[in-house]
């Protein structure tokens, strides 16, 4: 399972990544087209926090929150049953963790592109690691409401053998 939600992960940063460079070339920063008029527009922003900006300037801490982040998903995943919204969920995590650890890291701030609007309210824009890590998130929480992750703590023989 643990090699599935990694490749998936490898494909999620593929997209994502190609998506920003593509934002990255052909627009300005706070330049804006709109593509339904009054409700989405790609909008390019660099976000130096996490999401609604929380944290901005913090890239050092954002960083090895990251990595440790991905630390404890891939020791926890292996006490999740064997699924596909398992591997899923999983994967769509490593790939949204990782999408915006590359940006942090390479440019020091993550780049946002997707601006939805509800009327007078401009949603926080957001990039498709952020919507990889939310899928992710509520994957695993309906694994967690579910019970997939009742699979007992497994002999160390079992363990490596889905490794």
């Amino acid at each position: 399972m643990k090699r599935r939600s990694l490749l998936l992960g490898l494909l999620i940063i593929f997209i994502d990544q190609i998506t920003k460079l593509s934002i990255d070339n052909y627009f300005s920063v706070g330049e804006s087209i709109p593509i339904i008029r009054g409700f989405f527009a790609i909008t390019k922003v660099y976000n130096t926090g996490a999401s609604w900006s929380m944290f901005s300037g913090m890239l050092n801490m954002l960083i090895i929150i990251s990595i440790a982040a991905f630390i404890c998903f891939i020791y926890y995943q292996d006490y999740f049953k064997i699924n596909m919204r398992n591997i899923l969920a999983f994967g769509f995590i490593y790939g949204g963790l990782f999408g915006n650890l590359i940006d942090r890291m390479d440019r020091g701030a993550v780049i946002d592109f997707l601006h939805f609007k509800f009327g007078s309210y401009n949603f926080p824009v957001f990039n498709l690691a952020d919507v990889s890590l939310i899928l992710g998130f509520i994957l695993l929480v309906i694994s967690l409401w579910k019970g997939d992750d009742k699979c007992g703590i497994k002999s160390s023989k079992r363990r490596k053998s889905h490794r």
